[in-house]
């Protein structure tokens, strides 16, 4: 049964943290995978999954930073992944695989946005091929341990960005339009919205529920390629290029509770394939719609969900079969 695209609601909130939704819970027994898990809001979820009792492997692409950086948390694990080469991603998957471990959760996180134009080895544009695609092929290398689990769930980290742009099915690669960082991050982003309704559309049955999850707006280091002017636009700097006690914007903390709260709530056993934000499901709003909160249509559509998965299986060249 489809998930309604609309409040509980939870109880939580903008202010909730990471922290607040696994106070009390034991999770010992599950385990989880956190890509980009070395920094920022996957750190974050990696610290507070880990303390909650599960164990935790944080897929990152590189292993001695992130070693020094997660070594003072039991229960994590850390493995290389690079979510923008094919190989290394089955190569991940394969050692996962070989342990016969089931995976309860599995968290989408990893990626970049606004970058300079840039194509991997494949000729795919460096946003939609880490970002969505990158993170559309772990998923089914994984699939066999997902379905083991007897109850997982995948979460994709999507934005808010997504209301600046669907995913342009006909030319997903920037081949005949103009590009802008923007428009191809905020594609991105929408993919892995879309990602979460189709997955979950066909992994119900199998007991894997998807979930989409926008963190909120927080200066992490996704951020790395904005210039002084991008980041004085977006309200973190003013005009001196100091940091600025925007309230609009989380703490990492904050940031993480979204993706914590889908990973591993009660709340959301049964349900799945909506758009999730301030640990809660998001309301629709419309194109015109200028808050900071909500989903557009198109981020939620099933027959653009449906029409995402072919072009993905497509451009990897391989079925995702369920």
């Amino acid at each position: 049964m489809t998930t309604p695209q609309k409040p509980l609601p939870s109880g939580f909130g903008f202010g909730t943290t990471a922290a607040d939704i696994v106070s009390g819970s034991d999770l010992t027994g599950r385990t989880v995978i956190v890509t980009g898990g070395s920094a920022g809001l996957g750190l974050e979820a990696v610290r507070v999954l880990a303390e909650a009792g599960a164990t935790v492997i944080a897929a990152v692409r590189n292993p001695a930073k992130a070693t020094e950086t997660l070594a003072q948390l039991n229960g994590v694990e850390t493995e290389q992944l690079d979510l923008a080469d094919p190989a290394s991603i089955d190569a991940f998957a394969d050692r996962f695989l070989a342990t016969d471990r089931p995976l309860h959760v599995l968290i989408n996180n990893g990626g970049f946005m606004a970058a300079p134009f840039a194509r991997d080895a494949r000729g795919i544009e460096s946003h939609f091929a880490t970002n969505h695609l990158g993170h559309f092929q772990l998923t089914q290398r994984l699939w066999p341990a997902l379905t083991r689990a007897g109850g997982a769930r995948v979460i994709s980290l999507t934005s808010l960005a997504h209301r600046f742009s669907g995913v342009d099915f006909e030319d997903p690669n920037f081949a005949d339009r103009p590009y802008e960082k923007w428009s191809a991050y905020a594609q991105s982003v929408s993919a892995k919205s879309l990602f979460a309704v189709a997955l979950d559309a066909r992994g119900r049955d199998f007991h894997v529920r998807s979930f989409a999850v926008h963190p909120g707006t927080i200066p992490t280091g996704i951020g790395r390629h904005l210039s002084l002017e991008d980041l004085q636009g977006l309200g973190a700097l003013d005009e001196h290029g100091q940091p600025v006690d925007n309230p609009a914007y989380k703490s990492i903390p904050q940031g993480a509770a979204t993706t914590v709260w889908a990973a591993v709530s009660p709340q959301l056993d049964g349900h799945g394939g909506v758009y999730t934000e301030d640990s809660d499901i998001a309301v629709v709003v419309p194109a015109d719609h200028q808050g900071p909160s909500g989903v557009h249509t198109w981020a939620i559509d099933p027959r653009a969900a449906d029409r995402l998965w072919e072009l993905s299986e497509r451009l990897l060249g391989r079925s995702f079969t369920i």
